[in-house]
């Protein structure tokens, strides 16, 4: 548990990716074997079920602590965290402990089926002897709530590092409903299968932006346009009868999509796809809210299927009849993606849960502009602009795809709510909540929020709007504190749909300041109807 506690203390007090990815992997490589399983699972959220409710533990730790319940309360709302605040406001010891964090999750996982005088008499023996930072992990592994800032890919990066196995191996050997308390080390990750390779997705090719004019590509003849599509990036693999699908994250989602079932036995072995998965609720293409109500579920009901079934708009094939085609052509590689589309998917009748993303060609820029005014309408972000002989390459590379996106959205709304950034802006209020007006059932103005944003503002605008929030605050409710109508600011936004979750009855996509209107008064800002009328 030692050992581990200084891991999450390393992950937690930095923000630079290479020094997490050593810190684990350093621990990866020095940590006894179930302690590794286990710190694998936790973070690839699988922890162990939560064995305490909050509210004994927040009862528990006041007791311990000998302050009553309410001081305990407003101390937790200054936090923000439970564990935290219950490492905090117990009594402190420099004992520690040698027990192994298996041990410790193993105790765990047999506490849940104990009466509540057992559990009483388990944490308040476990805070005790425990230091600040093994007691405050203690309390994660116990509220179930392990958030770091650490992701899985970063997780698999620093796993990769340790044991010279590749990431896209390792994300295939992790995937799945495995047991951290009946697998071991060496099963789980060093043990070869011919399965492992199997899965293998090539890297994606990603695109720059189109910053300058959009002319200055040269010849309009060279480049082919397709739509960009609002979705999610990803491969789909058919080979030896086995489907695989890869998010452009690196994370394996085969089992999150069963519909791609549908492509075994009739997309031919040896292909990979390149395309995005996109909703479509009633028949069409839907928004990305849509699409979230499928992503991060664990069990796909069968209603949620028929509600909103999802399909893979294809537009490059990277592999075929088995062999890597990356380096032919664009114009090559789409010829062979659409006579295997017209011959095996088309032939299908629509069975097949797959549809070809239309390649567009101009004979001038302004045409081209002109296609991307109407992204919006078919439910894109912009255009792809693709070099008709370029190959496929690796990553992020300048010169031969480009991303043209349409402009945000934007309208002009009032600051209402302020609370507490992370990180290294946590002394400063930088989480604002913002409001547009609205006629009440009595005829009335009143503001209603719409929105959350914490980016695009300057250090020296925050700490403008820190200063003035202090003073100007009408109300507290835990860690949000609510502030006088004062400041306007400008609000992006990627894309709008109606919602029946939010109050205002729409929601936004990519919400963030896009500037501090100090020239407008808080009467000129838009009203929720300026909003709505932005929904096509």
């Amino acid at each position: 548990m030692k050992q581990f506690a200084q891991l999450i203390k390393t992950l937690d007090g930095t923000n630079k990716t290479n020094v997490k990815v050593q810190a684990l992997s350093q621990y990866f490589k020095e940590a006894s074997s179930q302690d590794k399983v286990w710190t694998i699972a936790i973070l690839s959220h699988r922890r162990p079920p939560r064995p305490v409710n909050t509210t004994l533990l927040r009862t528990w730790a006041a007791e311990l602590s000998k302050i009553p319940i309410w001081l305990f309360e407003e101390s937790y709302h200054i936090v923000g965290d439970l564990a935290e605040t219950i490492a905090l406001v117990v009594p402190s010891t420099e004992k520690g402990t040698d027990k192994s964090l298996t041990s410790f999750l193993q105790e765990m996982l047999a506490l849940k089926q104990k009466p509540e005088t057992e559990k009483k008499k388990y944490l308040f023996q476990h805070w005790s002897v425990l230091d600040y930072y093994e007691r405050f992990v203690f309390n994660k592994l116990i509220t179930g709530s392990f958030r770091i800032g650490v992701s899985q890919k970063l997780m698999t990066r620093a796993l990769s590092k340790a044991t010279g196995i590749e990431e896209d191996i390792l994300a295939y050997k992790l995937m799945g409903n495995w047991d951290p308390n009946r697998i071991t080390f060496h099963h789980l990750v060093l043990e070869e299968k011919e399965s492992d390779y199997l899965s293998k997705p090539y890297p994606f090719f990603l695109a720059y932006a189109v910053e300058d004019d959009v002319s200055e590509l040269g010849n309009v003849n060279q480049w082919s346009a397709e739509h960009k599509w609002d979705g999610i990036r990803c491969q789909v693999i058919l080979r030896n009868d086995e489907l695989f699908v890869w998010s452009r994250g690196e994370e394996l989602v085969t089992d999150k999509y069963p519909e791609f079932e549908a492509f075994v036995g009739v997309v031919p072995n040896g292909t990979v796809l390149d395309g995005e998965l996109l909703p479509y609720p009633k028949g069409e293409i839907g928004t990305f809210k849509d699409l979230q109500t499928r992503i991060g579920r664990k069990n796909i009901s069968r209603s949620l299927l028929e509600k909103i079934p999802v399909k893979l708009k294809v537009y490059d094939m990277l592999e075929w009849k088995g062999i890597d085609i990356r380096n032919k052509s664009y114009l090559e590689r789409r010829g062979i993606l659409e006579v295997f589309y017209k011959n095996t998917i088309k032939s299908n009748k629509g069975a097949i849960p797959l549809l070809l993303s239309e390649r567009m060609q101009f004979n001038s820029w302004d045409h081209v502009a002109q296609e991307r005014d109407l992204s919006r309408e078919k439910h894109s972000e912009g255009l792809m602009l693709k070099r008709n002989d370029s190959t496929y390459q690796v990553g992020r590379k300048k010169g031969d795809w480009w991303k043209w996106k349409v402009d945000p959205l934007t309208i002009d709304a009032v600051l209402t709510y302020a609370m507490r950034g992370h990180g290294r802006r946590s002394n400063l209020f930088t989480d604002y909540t913002f409001a547009l007006w609205d006629e009440n059932e009595h005829g009335e103005k009143e503001l209603v929020t719409f929105a959350k944003a914490y980016s695009g503002l300057t250090d020296k605008e925050f700490r403008q709007m820190d200063a003035w929030i202090k003073k100007n605050t009408l109300e507290r409710f835990g860690p949000v504190r609510s502030v006088t109508p004062h400041h306007v600011f400008e609000i992006a936004f990627e894309g709008i749909a109606p919602s029946k979750r939010h109050k205002s009855g729409v929601a936004t996509r990519f919400p963030r300041i896009l500037r501090w209107r100090k020239d407008k008064k808080i009467e000129e800002a838009n009203s929720l109807d300026d909003l709505k009328s932005l929904i096509i």
